[in-house]
């Protein structure tokens, strides 16, 4: 009989299906790529993938909460450094570039992982608005601090740009709206 896993190894389990999943699912998308796939990446079993997460469903939820974790908090840790308010939103739209410009960018996982899932499965839909949801609240709060009232302006920017990037695979829309952003911030929201 084999001995007990310890809370460690399926910590270390976890982390290695969920790396591998995410992989295979941001490049290939998530109906293209089958368990069996997800389990030669990973190196487990089917049994002990099932075990970890009882669905594919549940994989991808938990894909889709760990990568918005790490995403914003990656976001926040190069627009925080920033002083000057109308800066740090500008340092947003950089960050987005960066992002964009990266080898096997594909566009948001989220907006992906919406048109793959989201009218078949309302677990992955929750997820993708919990999301969109808190990548608004964390730029609302960028923009309330430079004292001008675009916050919907400026998050359709960004939006937008990371939609087209994913689409064109041009890292281009992340200046032009950051452009478009240095205008509202200096006309005080007019226009």
């Amino acid at each position: 009989m084999p001995a007990p896993l310890t809370e460690e190894q399926n910590r270390v389990d976890r982390e290695a299906l969920l790396d591998a999943a995410e992989a295979l699912f941001y490049a290939h998308g998530i109906q293209a790529v089958g368990m069996d796939r997800v389990r030669e990446s990973s190196g487990l079993p089917l049994k002990r993938i099932y075990r970890l997460f009882a669905t594919k469903e549940d994989l991808v939820v938990a894909m889709l909460r760990r990568r918005d974790r790490r995403w914003r908090e990656s976001l926040a840790a190069q627009v925080e450094t920033v002083p000057d308010p109308r800066e740090r939103v500008l340092a947003v739209f950089d960050w987005l570039a960066a992002w964009f410009a990266e080898p096997g960018f594909r566009g948001c996982a989220w907006i992906n992982a919406h048109g793959e899932l989201g009218t078949s499965s309302e677990p992955v839909l929750a997820e993708v608005r919990a999301h969109k949801r808190a990548f608004h609240d964390q730029l609302a709060a960028w923009v309330r601090a430079t004292g001008v009232p675009v916050t919907e302006p400026v998050y359709l920017l960004a939006e937008g740009a990371i939609v087209t990037a994913g689409i064109t695979g041009d890292p281009a829309p992340a200046q032009q709206a950051r452009a478009a952003v240095a205008s509202l911030l200096g006309a005080g929201g007019c226009g």
